[in-house]
């Protein structure tokens, strides 16, 4: 029987900062998720200031939580996977720094994650049977393409906004 692959997620595009314990790419043992947004509300929408403020504050937190809900020890992980762009660039170099040491500290190997192909992934764990190829359509943000995923890792935009 093969080794379960256990990963860690980080993600902070944005203005929330998530961590998931994912086992074989498939199935999630934790999702934590801190949200800011009671905090942006009165602004009428995301302060990347502010954003980037709130993901330090929460890294740490949401980190040890998902680690605890899915009764997973950081030693047992092997790869951490923080999402390195597209997003808010300040928010961006929070989860990504805390995954750097991390991944330093730890000798846990690091493998960055697109933010949108990491949205065309998440197919993955709701479809457990679904393999490529497949036409995606994927919207997030400001952002909304038709996406040909022709393999796990390759992918043809087919249109997208502009």
């Amino acid at each position: 029987m093969e080794k379960d692959i256990l990963t860690m997620g980080i993600e902070s595009s944005c203005d929330e900062t998530s961590v998931a314990i994912v086992k074989n790419g498939r199935e999630i043992l934790s999702n934590v998720i801190d949200t800011q947004i009671p905090i942006h509300e009165k602004y009428g929408g995301v302060v990347p200031e502010i954003a980037s403020r709130n993901h330090i504050e929460a890294i740490s937190r949401v980190t040890k939580k998902a680690l605890q809900d899915a009764n997973v020890k950081l030693k047992e992980i092997d790869a951490i996977t923080p999402t390195y762009g597209p997003g808010l660039v300040g928010a961006l170099l929070v989860g990504l720094s805390y995954a750097k040491a991390l991944a330093f500290a730890t000798e846990i190997p690091l493998v960055g994650t697109n933010h949108i192909q990491g949205h065309i992934a998440a197919n993955y764990i709701t479809h457990k049977d679904l393999e490529p190829p497949f036409i995606c359509v994927m919207m997030s943000g400001g952002n909304t393409q038709i996406i040909n995923v022709k393999e796990y890792t390759e992918f043809e935009v087919l249109r997208e906004n502009s």
